[in-house]
């Protein structure tokens, strides 16, 4: 095998893992997105259940009388 045939078969081979690296993240990417986007979503929900629990109460608790112990 010449040196250029050697040169190119490593060279081949350093591509082919290259390749697979990128698919790695390429998948990692897209696996991060989905969980990225499922976490907001559930952010969201906790707020807007944060929200109605807030505005349900309606009262303030500093307002109310002491209870019978004091």
């Amino acid at each position: 095998m010449s040196d250029y045939e050697q040169r190119l078969t490593e060279l081949e081979v350093k591509l082919a893992f290259i390749d697979d690296a990128v698919q790695a993240l390429v998948t990692a990417d897209a696996d991060q997105s989905v969980r990225i986007a499922t976490l907001e979503r559930m952010i969201r929900d906790l707020r807007s259940e944060l929200a109605t629990v807030r505005t349900g109460q309606g009262h303030d608790p500093h307002s109310e009388p002491p209870p019978p112990h004091y």
